[in-house]
């Protein structure tokens, strides 16, 4: 290389001997250059000869300013000569071979490419053609084609395609000029036209020439003979122009031989290309059936187990399994009709919507798969076709939900009924109108007095739980109830002295639980105190010692030290003895747990008993035998709001459709919260693609497939499929379970099926279920094969829960988080149009995890998430209304009745005035109202953990608790789908319709809950008392943390295009006071996530509704992960019904601070809020949709696969070698919030 500033002849420093040339080159421009031959070719092998030997030359040439470039293409197009042309050529290779991209733009930008095909067309008319110029002029060609847009077109159009088509034609053996000529095709083939146009004119055919047979020779130029046939075979036609010749099996056969010949990995990417080729070819319908016949699944599949071992062969593993299994025949799912097993027949049918077109359907469809559903999807451009259609859908209209009628976005009171018709709703408001004069203010006065105690009411009889081990007698011995249970009574709590209740609907006949005896010994009745919730709450860290949370499982285990499960003389035993155990510390149960007098579809289940049932049942055991005899735990002392007694109590009066005969263990035992700490599971390399090899081995190897039922609700005159216990036994006919079908495919492996929402015939996300007749030790593999959504917190650390039986008597009575190898994908079962809302071809998804069980003669349950019933909640209520103290305000009404026949309650909860005296009478009155309401969407039960920490905060004894009841006066629907949530739904209540896209114009009969709710809030609309603070609590299913969204004129108008004024923006900033103290306060808060955009979908939201028509500015949604956090103090763990309950009294803490916040006069904390607003529109994401996005969500994974890319995802894959495009694709889909489609509030 030349030192800097070398003098040459004359004196002229060398960086500007090359611009002496240029300019001497641009004065012989025109004529003078095809006059001048000799000096043209003199000056441009000397330009040559600096800008190669020298850097700062090309430098000086390309540098900003310099008018290099335009004279070097000018005396290019100008020239005749080839040896000119090819200096000029060599000049410009020199050029763009530095530089990256940028030089190339500068050459692109002059009109280069044009230039080159004017010389490309010009040669070719030559014969012979100069083979060193085509050599030249492609190899510069193929450098620019990538960086040029408009590449393809400009090649059509000058008729370059042709001529380099002939040229490689002419020259398939000639190595040299190949190349390039092919480097260049490829660059053709990425415009679609122009590989449809070659394909015509035999370029598929000219590939396949060149990459068959299979030769170690020449492999740099049979990589991009692959390339180039890939980008060809993305043309549907050309794709049915290989099928038909017959060229699937030779790519196979390819394939095979490059598989067993480069033992070493050395053409990695030759092996890719020709998959790469497979891969296009498969998107058409006829590729894969040439696939199959070809034998294609075999061959792919033993290739890629023997690839797994190396690591840097997984490219060519996740391409061949994206091919295998959308090559997988579409399989229907083994169900009759995809319509709830359950049938409620509606009063009256919506005139419109999913429901109408549910039982509009003609009889005899099948909607379960439609009549050619073969992998439709990719017959259309399965490139395209993104594993997250809202996430596709969101990148070309980004933010067009977000609300930009400025008319909409100004909340306008607007009651909507007039007031005669509301002021029904007053007597549910008596506290507004309470004087209190005849009520004893005296602090001596005893709580008991005013609360209702169902240990005095409750008859003393045994109750009857299933053993694992007890086999079962034809029919259960059947005694008279000792006395009528009054649901009812239940429902309510008596009112302080002098506050009357409104009447509730008259409650139908108690269902006669014959068969139920609760016997508790009579020491038992002598209870130990009950603390309060306030100090007894789960919240170790608030408000339990660490040393107590520490022992609490020692303490339970010392309680119960005595407990054993005994199999002797299963069906005789009269009782179990246990020696030196204390009495009045167990309660005796025997199998199963059933509610008698109902007319049970079948009964029992746990570990294969079959009380009950007429299935098959030998008969063989004494008719009156009474089962195994367990001893259960008194959690009593731990669970002070638990009671199983009153629990089967509470379900005596819940109305489900199925008529359910059984109660679930952990609803019956309860659960306590493990002190040890669950942290999010780290995913395993490559489990998804083992699993998906898992699935395709069935295809390969169906002789291994068992397929056999064992567990089907729809026969239901016997659910449970009778076998030599070689299987699993299951059961989900209680309250609030979900499972609908459960098929034994390998020995140690199911695929289940979830049961739709009642009146609906889709969202399957919700399980509960129970498993019995394991071996322990050994891992057991489920499915659940006909999830809906596109991804899910299973693929990001989250796990399913199980709850032991076995653990629970043993004083360990909880559900955990459990399961390996979880993971969630798209799988080969069609979801048919009818299912999937008018669209064609799309699938299920697969949620798979592993568990071992470690007990034998275990009854085991899997739930979702941690289980909640309706039943739970009535229980809960009682005991706190049990709890109540005299400076305590407590009503409980019903505030209707639901479809179903369930009671909705109402709670209001403040504190009582300090007297009658008209100034506290006067303040009692005058507080400000809080409502709260949860659980409109039943498989988010994590919503009412969170309310039952809210509850039992409210309810305690604490300071801070009573300085909130003076504050505020507390109007609480704790439960707004009783009905979705008793029959094991997942979103709907029993009309089939989302109750929160209800709000703007619910219907008294199918929505009645919201119906009344609404026009309580309308009420105290009409009467000026709107509440401060409105929170609905839901679950998330998609993001980690807990957050609020809200409602705000300014932001929504910030994150849309629409202009407006600023009074427009004139807007109260109170409505970020209250995010904002939980993100301080509260560990599992994040702020980050929070979002108070208004959008379109959700205009008939709870949330919006309230905010829009009630005017209240601070209406909230408030979601909860149901996985776990990803900031904080919880950073890395799953989600607990510790941190549960905790956010829920953290809720109430905020509202304290809140209210001391709006009593400051100074409004510094407003001035607070705007710059955190500021602050957080600098990172909001501008191409989502949800607008609350502000950072990734999940972190990358070390499996560099993604799992949108396994689930026919083709515009990622070729990225998965560099592992970039991966990690971007998988956050983004975790990103996706429920909000898309219909699922964030």
């Amino acid at each position: 290389m030349n030192k800097p500033k070398m003098a040459t002849e004359k004196g002229v420093p060398s960086n500007s001997r090359v611009l002496m040339l240029l300019g001497q080159l641009e004065r012989m421009n025109g004529e003078a250059m095809m006059r001048d031959v000799e000096t043209a070719r003199q000056v441009t092998a000397k330009i040559f000869h600096l800008i190669q030997t020298q850097e700062k030359s090309g430098k000086e040439v390309m540098s900003k300013g310099s008018s290099g470039m335009e004279v070097i293409l000018a005396s290019l197009e100008s020239t005749r000569d080839v040896q000119t042309t090819l200096n000029i050529l060599y000049i410009l290779s020199e050029l763009l071979t530095v530089g990256r991209g940028r030089r190339v733009g500068v050459f692109v930008s002059k009109g280069g490419t044009g230039i080159l095909f004017q010389i490309l067309i010009t040669t070719s008319k030559e014969l012979p053609p100069s083979e060193e110029l085509m050599l030249q002029l492609h190899s510069l060609l193929a450098k620019v084609g990538p960086k040029d847009r408009k590449f393809g077109v400009k090649a059509r159009l000058s008729g370059a395609l042709n001529a380099t088509v002939n040229l490689t034609k002419q020259n398939l053996q000639n190595t040299k000029l190949l190349l390039p000529c092919l480097q260049v095709l490829r660059v053709y083939s990425t415009n679609s036209v122009n590989a449809i146009s070659l394909g015509k004119n035999g370029v598929v055919e000219l590939m396949f020439k060149i990459v068959v047979p299979f030769s170690k020779k020449n492999t740099s130029l049979l990589k991009v003979a692959l390339d180039a046939l890939g980008a060809l075979l993305k043309s549907k036609t050309n794709a049915r122009r290989a099928v038909d010749a017959g060229h699937v099996h030779v790519l196979l056969a390819l394939y095979q031989d490059w598989h067993h010949n480069d033992t070493r990995h050395r053409h990695m990417l030759i092996r890719k290309g020709l998959l790469v080729c497979l891969r296009n070819i498969t998107n058409i319908k006829l590729g894969r059936k040439a696939f199959i016949d070809a034998d294609g699944m075999r061959i792919l599949y033993y290739s890629s187990t023997e690839c797994l071992p190396v690591r840097t062969l997984d490219p060519l593993v996740n391409t061949s399994s994206l091919i295998m299994r959308k090559c997988f025949p579409k399989n229907r799912l083994p169900l009759p009709t995809i319509k709830s097993a359950f049938h409620y027949q509606l009063p009256h049918v919506p005139a419109v919507g999913p429901v109408a077109q549910l039982y509009s359907q003609p009889l005899g469809v099948d909607d379960v798969v439609d009549e050619s559903d073969d992998n439709e999807e990719t017959d259309a451009d399965t490139e395209n076709d993104t594993d997250n259609e809202e996430d596709e859908k969101d990148q070309h209209t980004a933010n067009e939900d977000i609300e930009t009628d400025l008319n909409k976005l100004h909340p306008k009171k607007n009651p909507g009924r007039p007031f005669e018709e509301l002021k029904v709703y007053e007597r549910f408001f008596l506290e507004l109108s309470e004087d209190f004069q005849g009520y004893n203010f005296e602090p001596s006065k005893s709580a008991s007095t005013t609360s209702s105690s169902f240990s005095s009411t409750r008859a003393t009889r045994p109750i009857i739980v299933p053993t694992a081990q007890a086999l079962s007698p034809k029919h259960v011995p059947i005694t008279s109830c000792q006395e009528d249970c009054n649901p009812t009574k239940a429902e309510r709590a008596p009112p302080s002295p002098s506050v009357p209740t409104p009447a509730p609907p008259a409650s139908l006949t108690p269902l006669e639980l014959d068969t139920i005896h609760l016997t508790k010994d009579q020491d038992r009745k002598e209870e130990a105190r009950i603390p309060s919730p306030d100090t007894h709450t789960t919240l170790s860290s608030l408000t339990r010692p660490p040393s107590q949370a520490q022992t609490i499982e020692q303490d339970l285990a010392h309680v119960l030290e005595c407990v054993s499960l005994e199999a002797e003389g299963a069906l005789n035993t009269e009782g179990v003895k246990q020696d030196g155990s204390p009495v009045n510390a167990t309660r005796h149960i025997q199998s199963p747990l059933l509610l008698g007098g109902i007319a049970t579809r079948r009964v029992g289940g746990g570990g294969g008993s079959n009380w009950g049932s007429d299935c098959g049942s030998e008969g063989t055991e004494d008719e009156g035998g009474e089962g195994a005899v367990l001893e259960v735990p008194d959690t009593a002392l731990l669970l002070p709001l638990h009671d199983p007694d009153l629990y089967v109590e509470m379900v005596k009066g819940t109305h489900s459709v199925p008529q359910y005969a059984e109660v679930a263990y952990p609803d019956y035992f309860g659960h306590i919260a493990p002190t040890f700490r669950e942290p999010l599971q780290e995913r395993v390399y490559g489990v998804q693609r083992s699993k998906i090899f898992q699935d395709i081995e069935r295809l390969i190897h169906p002789n291994d497939i068992v397929d056999k039922v064992v567990y089907d609700l729809d026969i239901p005159s016997c659910p449970v499929i009778e076998d030599n216990g070689e299987s699993l036994k299951f059961n989900s006919q209680f309250e609030s379970g979900n499972l609908r079908k459960a098929v034994q495919m390998r020995k140690y492996e199911y695929d289940l099926v979830l049961n739709s929402d009642i009146n609906s015939n889709h969202y399957h996300q919700w399980f509960y279920f129970e498993v019995s007749g394991m071996r322990v030790g050994t891992t057991y593999r489920f499915n659940i094969i006909n999830s809906e959504k596109s991804n899910s917190q299973f693929n990001y650390g989250m796990q399913v829960l199980m709850y032991s039986v076995q653990e629970a008597i043993s004083g360990r009575p909880r559900w955990v988080r459990t399961g390996t190898d979880i993971c969630y994908y798209k799988n080969h079962f069609a979801r048919s149009s009818i299912a999937a809302g008018g669209q064609k071809g799309k699938s299920y998804y697969t949620m798979t995890f592993s568990t071992s069980f470690s007990h034998k003669d275990d009854v085991c349950y899997f739930a979702y998430h941690y289980p909640y019933t309706y039943s739970t909640l009535k229980m809960h209520l009682s005991k706190l209304e049990a709890l109540r103290t005299p400076q305590i305000y407590l009503r409980r009404d019903v505030l209707c009745e639901t479809l179903g026949g369930n009671s909705c309650p109402l709670l209001t909860i403040t504190a009582m005035p300090e007297s009658n005296s008209n100034d506290h009478i006067c303040q009692f009155r005058n507080r400000p109202l809080i409502f709260l309401s949860a659980r409109v969407h039943p498989g988010e039960t994590n919503a009412s953990w969170v309310m039952k920490g809210t509850l039992e905060f409210l309810m305690g004894t604490s300071p801070l608790a009573a300085s909130l009841r003076e504050a505020y006066i507390f109007k609480i629907v704790p439960m707004l789908n009783p009905d979705g949530v008793v029959n094991g739904n997942h979103r709907c209540s029993l009309s089939g319709e989302d109750l929160n896209r209800q709000w703007q114009n619910p219907n008294p009969e199918l929505h009645p809950t919201i119906y009344h709710t609404k026009s309580l809030l309308q009420y105290l609309a009409h009467i000026q008392r709107a509440p401060l603070v409105f929170c609905d609590y839901h679950g998330h299913s998609r993001k980690k943390n807990v957050f609020m969204y809200g409602c705000s004129v300014k932001e929504t108008v910030w994150q849309s295009n629409i202009s407006a004024t600023s009074s427009d923006l004139h807007e109260d900033l109170g409505y970020r006071a209250l995010p904002k103290i939980l993100s301080q306060i509260a560990p599992a808060f994040s702020m980050a996530s929070c979002s108070f955009v208004v959008e379109r979908s959700k205009e008939s939201t709870a949330r919006v509704v309230v905010w829009r028509e009630i005017g209240v500015q601070r209406s909230y949604t408030m979601e909860s992960t149901l996985c776990g956090c990803d900031q904080g103090k919880y950073k890395g763990l799953q989600i607990g019904t510790r941190e549960l309950e905790e956010m829920g009294a953290q809720f109430c803490v905020a509202l304290l601070r809140l209210k001391r916040l709006t009593g400051i006069r100074n409004h510094q904390h407003l001035l607070d809020l705007e710059s955190d607003i500021i602050g957080t529109q600098s990172k909001v994401v501008s191409s989502s949709p949800t607008t609350y996005v502000v950072e990734e969500d999940e972190p990358s994974f070390l499996e560099e696969i993604d799992y949108s890319a396994e689930s026919n995802d083709e515009d990622a894959e070729p990225e998965i070698e560099h592992g970039i495009e991966v990690q971007e694709n998988a956050n983004h889909l975790d990103r996706l919030s429920d909000c898309e489609t219909n699922h964030k509030d």
